[in-house]
């Protein structure tokens, strides 16, 4: 009997001590007590570092401390491009998303469309996928569409904005990189003899991105696809077009020789 009494006394012993020891192994919140503004200070202090990891859990922090406040929309803000800075791209983009949501007035919409828009912009897989040699058939432009988008958006509900000169830039180079895109597809499918899905691709280039550089090229292959298929109309209406739009195409002297110009070269 004795000797149960002291086995229960043992098990509670150690029960205590797991307990005490569970406790001691909790995490310590180094920001308890600490007031709005210096969690501010110090998460900025990390993001000017380039410690991003540590800037972002701050950023949360302040985002419950300072509920309702400016500095916690502020602090969205920071937390959405540390997050870009450290690599986490849905994250940051989910995290604007949000202060749109939850802040339609507010007068940082405009560096909210622009983070956004910047963050797809420099997604590689978006924007120069087509450099690799990866098949262009293949390839899915969504974070450059969305990124034209977020700068669309930009530029029309915010002209004046201390961002739009940049938006405006970049949404030309987007442009472009899209029509390039569209041209490189048109031009693999011709080499690969496929003249139906070469002329669908140029057309769709030529209609969806009026101006753009490669569009000297989309014409040249409507030109070829269609001498191919013996659409010999449609071949001079379009070489027609080529000739009055270019009439010194370096496509028609040289073939699929690119421009001396780089298309991305526009500001």
């Amino acid at each position: 009997m004795q000797r149960a009494r002291l086995s229960a006394a043992a098990a509670g012993v150690l029960m205590a001590a797991a307990l005490l020891s569970a406790c001691s192994s909790k995490p310590v919140d180094r920001t308890a007590g600490w007031s709005p503004n210096r969690i501010h200070a110090e998460a900025r202090d990390e993001l000017n570092s380039g410690a991003y990891d540590k800037a972002i859990p701050l950023y949360e922090t302040l985002e419950g401390r300072a509920a309702g406040t400016p500095l916690a929309q502020q602090a969205q803000l920071d937390k959405a491009y540390a997050q870009f800075k450290d690599g986490q791209k849905a994250e940051a983009v989910a995290t604007l998303d949000r202060f749109m949501r939850l802040h339609p007035a507010s007068p940082a919409i405009d560096y909210a469309l622009y983070l956004k828009g910047v963050i797809n912009f420099n997604d590689e897989l978006g924007l120069f996928s087509f450099l690799s040699r990866q098949d262009l058939s293949e390839r899915d432009q969504k974070a450059a569409k969305e990124a034209f988008e977020s700068f669309d958006e930009l530029v029309k509900r915010f002209p004046d904005s201390r961002y739009a000169p940049d938006a405006r830039a970049r949404m030309r180079y987007t442009v472009n990189a899209l029509a390039q895109y569209e041209v490189h597809v048109a031009r693999y499918y011709f080499l690969r003899g496929a003249y139906v899905a070469a002329i669908n691709r140029a057309q769709q280039a030529i209609a969806d991105y009026r101006d753009a550089p490669a569009l000297e090229e989309a014409l040249y292959i409507l030109t070829r696809s269609y001498d191919k298929l013996g659409m010999n109309e449609l071949r001079d209406d379009a070489r027609r077009v080529l000739d009055q739009n270019y009439p010194d195409s370096q496509y028609l002297a040289r073939g699929f020789q690119p421009p001396d110009k780089p298309w991305w070269q526009i500001w």
